[in-house]
């Protein structure tokens, strides 16, 4: 599951600390693409309601696999 969550994080996939309503799943899609965190939420509503009763399947499964940011280690840059 680290390794899942080290991928998630160097994608910039993170659930933040603020501005979270539920999980941050959507506060986390939001700031990957620049959008602010309730466009997101919304845009990920209507997305989902394309196909009925993909939100409660694709939410929860996104919230296991997306870490939390104060969980992943600040990545140490290496001076050559």
């Amino acid at each position: 599951m680290n390794t899942i969550h080290q991928t998630f994080a160097q994608e910039g996939l993170v659930r933040p600390s603020d501005g979270r309503v539920l999980g941050g799943v959507c506060a986390g899609l939001g700031r990957r693409f620049g959008i602010a965190p309730w466009p997101a939420r919304i845009l990920f509503v209507l997305l989902l309601m394309v196909v009925p009763g993909t939100q409660i399947l694709v939410y929860p499964i996104l919230w296991v696999l997306m870490p939390a940011e104060h969980t992943m280690p600040v990545p140490q840059h290496t001076v050559v």
